[in-house]
């Protein structure tokens, strides 16, 4: 199955009412795949109950934040990495860093081999 996109046009960020403006490809989600369905498609592919596959996958998120919180990057074998990764504000000394320099931060995800080799074999169909 081909990953969809349809074609926007954005303006130079920074530059006041846009600058010149290009064309950029931008893919088209098809709907989400919830814990709740993520249960039940597992439940129906295994030996283990809807309850117990909640369960664990619930333990999993908490024991994640907790780690991420702690600075660990959580290895996830096939799937891939999280990590934490944050931006702060720049100073002119080094003393000048500090905790209130830090403007924010994210949780970066890093696919694992199984799914970098699907990111390289997409294929793309342009939508309207």
């Amino acid at each position: 199955m081909a990953v969809k996109y349809k074609v926007i046009q954005r303006g130079q960020p920074g530059v006041a009412g846009g600058g010149e403006k290009k064309y950029y490809a931008n893919a088209v989600t098809n709907g989400e795949l919830t814990l709740e369905k993520l249960t039940t498609r597992i439940e129906k592919n295994s030996t283990v109950g809807g309850a117990d596959i909640r369960a664990v996958l619930y333990a999993m998120v908490d024991l994640m934040r907790e780690e991420l919180e702690d600075g660990a990057i959580v290895r996830l074998g096939d799937l891939g990495s999280l990590r934490i990764s944050i931006s702060s504000k720049g100073e002119a000394e080094e003393k000048d860093v500090t905790a209130n320099s830090i403007k924010g931060a994210k949780c970066i995800f890093t696919p694992g081999s199984s799914l970098k080799k699907m990111l390289n074999n997409l294929t793309y169909e342009k939508t309207v």
